[in-house]
């Protein structure tokens, strides 16, 4: 089978050249060349949406391509194109060069001036990689073919309520039980996981957002690893970087992510975007977290009515959270839930924040007091939802008031009420 060599070189004569040896390798099959960054991308995205099996095997990047830096490019075609294999031409064959362009995902480096024997043992070399890369992956699209985990969407009825703490709890109670679990930061333009769990990262769901294969290899370099066993998979440090995030990409990371993961707990902030409303109508679960105070009901019932209005969820296939609880406000679950109309969880999350208080500050929340309400609440709440082993079967088992948070259950509750 012949190795299909794409070159990237923005310099005519070296274009030239680089082409007349490629043609004389031994079962090569060179293609038209391209001349700068956009171009390659360009080229590689079309060809990956028609199958993986389109993309050449090797790419060659010339050190003068342009505008994108030689290196910045490799790095962008690894981390998308995770099945091409890219070999840079460049003058500068030092050590520190090489050990640069291997960490930036190159394959292979062949120096100038071009020498035949060189670059036929580079090519061959980082072809057979890529075929074996190929061969382990399978056809692009039918790598993520499983049954797939359970998806819990956690978003805001206002900015404030408590959801990101809420998100974070219910993945470390499920990740804490044994089952493999991923956070997932769909607040695009304030994301705040990544400070309350004190943590830095390179990469953030932005990166995946151009992919359309997303491979094994290229989620879990773009998730970060946290010591508490969590896949966190982290809103963009620069917040208009949220706009790269589209529904259609929404609907890829997530379903990535469901494939990889028995849990996968998706925090969606307080506002509507396309990227969130997308998680949220692919969630089993979606949960909406509100305060017992008139201004954060007002938001619960403004976002039910919207995603129905939106037909991205319908009211009583929704949860309402109750956050900092307690007996003597007015505004207790059941008034919320006639209010907003949606399914209620039985457990409500008391007020304590001096509980929270130290550490949220320390941006350690992961280390709350194992014995305080707040978080025994918390993992209570992931226990009923069925997201801890050994819970599955507890919200259809349990009797007593509506809990919106199990899509199947209210299902059936539905249909025996319309049957009386």
């Amino acid at each position: 089978m012949p190795t299909r060599i794409l070159p990237a070189v923005g310099d005519a004569d070296a274009v030239r050249s680089l082409t007349t040896l490629l043609s004389q390798l031994p079962d090569a099959e060179p293609v038209a060349p391209v001349t700068d960054s956009t171009q390659l991308v360009d080229t590689l995205a079309r060809l990956a949406a028609e199958s993986v099996d389109e993309l050449p095997e090797v790419v060659v990047v010339h050190e003068r391509i342009g505008p994108v830096p030689a290196l910045e490019l490799i790095r962008e075609v690894a981390l998308r194109f995770p099945a091409v294999g890219v070999i840079l031409v460049t003058s500068d064959a030092s050590p520190g060069l090489f050990q640069a362009a291997m960490d930036y995902g190159a394959r292979g480096l062949v120096a100038l001036p071009l020498s035949y024997e060189e670059l036929a043992s580079r090519v061959n070399a980082v072809a057979q990689w890529s075929v074996g890369v190929r061969r382990h992956l399978g056809a692009g699209g039918d790598v993520f073919s499983g049954v797939g985990g359970t998806v819990v969407t956690v978003s805001g009825a206002k900015g404030g309520v408590g959801a990101t703490l809420t998100a974070i709890h219910l993945a470390l109670a499920a990740q804490a039980s044994g089952r493999s679990t991923a956070l997932l930061d769909m607040d695009l333009q304030t994301g705040d996981i990544a400070a309350y769990l004190d943590i830095q990262f390179r990469r953030s769901v932005v990166d995946l957002a151009a992919i359309n294969d997303i491979s094994p290899r290229v989620l879990a370099d773009a998730v970060f690893r946290h010591d508490s066993g969590l896949a966190l998979l982290l809103a963009p440090g620069d917040g208009e970087r949220g706009e790269e995030v589209t529904d259609r990409a929404a609907r890829h990371i997530v379903s990535a992510l469901r494939s990889r993961y028995e849990v996968v707990v998706v925090d969606c902030g307080s506002q509507l975007t396309g990227a969130n409303a997308t998680a949220v109508e692919m969630a089993d679960t979606a949960l909406l977290v509100t305060t017992p105070d008139v201004v954060a009901v007002r938001g619960a019932k403004r976002t039910v009515r919207m995603w129905d209005r939106l037909q991205i969820r319908k009211a009583e296939e929704t949860a309402i959270v109750v956050n900092r609880h307690s007996r003597a406000t007015e505004i207790q679950p059941a008034l919320i839930q006639k209010i907003t109309g949606t399914g209620i969880a039985a457990t409500a999350i008391p007020a304590n924040f001096k509980e929270l208080q130290a550490a949220v500050d320390a941006g350690r929340v992961h280390e709350l007091d194992p014995k305080g309400a707040v978080r025994q609440a918390l993992w209570a709440l992931a226990g009923e939802l069925g997201l801890v082993k050994g819970t599955e079967g507890a919200a259809q088992r349990r009797g007593g008031r509506a809990r919106g948070g199990d899509r199947a259950a209210l299902t059936f509750r539905r249909r025996k009420e319309l049957g009386r």
